[in-house]
């Protein structure tokens, strides 16, 4: 028999609050977390709104070593994952470190850590050949995105299974599917897993500027992010992590654990097709849907909500729109659906485990998190996005997907622990 795995912990970095609560509260208040760009000045660039976490790492726990050492990513997915395990009850020195494992999903790694020590080494880019002489001493470890997974390992004392998950925007939910791998295989019996980004950086933004991809909308930042609306013109950036602690079923409820949800489907397919471009039928994305449904053994009319990839694109909410009905036809229709990206941004790599923890946390108050700023209709996009309000909603089984440059489309399937 495969073994079950369950989510007893959850732990959130977001914009609008260093914690679960905040976010959810956020969520399900409709609100939203973008503002213009704080964290250097954005006037050079195209798109000068992001939704910014308000992160203070000594406040969340974090010493001086530890917060000189760590990129900024690397400080979220340490907290959130400390805060993970405490939500879930468990204490460190009663875990068995050899059944305890580590999975980190990122796109962009130490994208922070590493603009601002080239702006040192280069002397503000001046220099052709950069001094190393004036670099910090942990410059190699914003170079490898296994550190992240290493500085939370080291936190909880998992002597596991420990990785990274890097795929583009996927990353967050191929992070905590690989990790519930890990414990169905019998690797071990705790995973500590989510994802984390911090790109909210010049070199970002001027990477999505090129290709246009992220809103020109800079005269109203909060109304900015706007999926499945007639008049989105790209997304918003934002950043934050959410890291889970994952059990195998049994174990969790000998021990009286809280179990969030039960992660009982996945699936992963890319289209091979072009590197931001997407096909406008959505069949990717829809295989990958309709694998996820099999393996938890579930039909279209079994999912309560959707929680869209809804970045606010043209053409990603057109062919996500398309998945649906593709993969779940007339229930495509009756189904509600909804866009966090709308309140909280696109934090790339991370946003797909912050999208699980919606999804779970939908599950355990059965409710809807809302699309904000929508406010007309795409013809295009003509399925039930839930606006500007939450929803109240018997809520067992959530669909969440994520689609990510490269042609990566992944699919995964909650439903309430039983």
């Amino acid at each position: 028999m495969r073994r079950r795995v369950v989510i007893t912990g959850i732990g959130v970095i977001a914009p609008g609050g260093p914690s679960t609560k905040e976010f959810w509260e956020l969520l399900s208040a409709g609100r939203t977390a973008t503002r213009t760009i704080t964290f250097f000045d954005p006037a050079p660039f195209r798109s000068r709104v992001a939704a910014e976490a308000d992160f203070d790492p000594e406040m969340s726990g974090l010493g001086p070593q530890e917060i000189r050492r760590m990129d900024r990513a690397a400080q979220f997915a340490v907290v959130t994952g400390n805060q993970a395990i405490a939500d879930a009850g468990l204490q460190v020195s009663g875990m068995n470190p050899y059944r305890t494992g580590v999975t980190v999903g990122t796109a962009v790694g130490a994208t922070m850590g590493l603009d601002r020590e080239y702006r040192v080494v280069s002397n503000g880019g001046r220099l052709d050949a950069v001094d190393h002489a004036y670099a910090v001493p942990h410059l190699y470890g914003y170079f490898v995105p296994s550190s992240f997974a290493a500085e939370v390992a080291h936190s909880v004392r998992a002597e596991g299974p420990v990785g990274v998950v890097s795929t583009g925007c996927t990353s967050g939910l191929d992070a905590v599917a690989h990790a519930v791998e890990q414990i169905r295989e019998g690797e071990a019996d705790v995973m500590v897993a989510g994802a984390t980004d911090a790109p909210i950086s010049p070199i970002t933004v001027a990477c999505f500027d090129a290709i246009k991809a992220t809103t020109a909308r800079n005269d109203d930042p909060e109304h900015a992010s706007r999926p499945f609306d007639r008049t989105r013109d790209g997304f918003v950036l934002g950043e934050g992590a959410a890291m889970f602690v994952l059990e195998e079923y049994e174990g969790a409820r000998a021990r009286g654990a809280k179990m969030y949800a039960e992660i009982t489907g996945y699936a992963n397919r890319c289209n091979a097709f072009h590197m931001t471009g997407l096909r406008p039928d959505g069949r990717e994305m829809a295989e990958a849907i309709r694998l996820a449904l099999a393996e938890a053994g579930l039909a279209p009319v079994d999912i309560d909500y959707i929680n869209a990839h809804g970045s606010g694109t043209k053409q990603n909410d057109r062919h996500e729109t398309a998945a649906f009905k593709r993969s779940l036809g007339k229930h495509a229709y009756r189904v509600p659906v909804s866009s966090i990206k709308s309140m909280i941004g696109h934090s790339l790599g991370a946003i797909g485990s912050l999208e699980i923890a919606a999804s779970a946390l939908a599950i355990e108050h059965n409710m809807v998190p809302p699309t904000a700023n929508l406010n007309e209709a795409d013809p295009e996009c003509d399925l039930d996005y839930v606006p500007h309000e939450a929803r109240a909603w018997p809520t067992d089984a959530v669909l969440t997907v994520g689609s990510g440059f490269g042609g990566f489309q992944s699919a995964m399937v909650l439903r309430r622990a039983t």
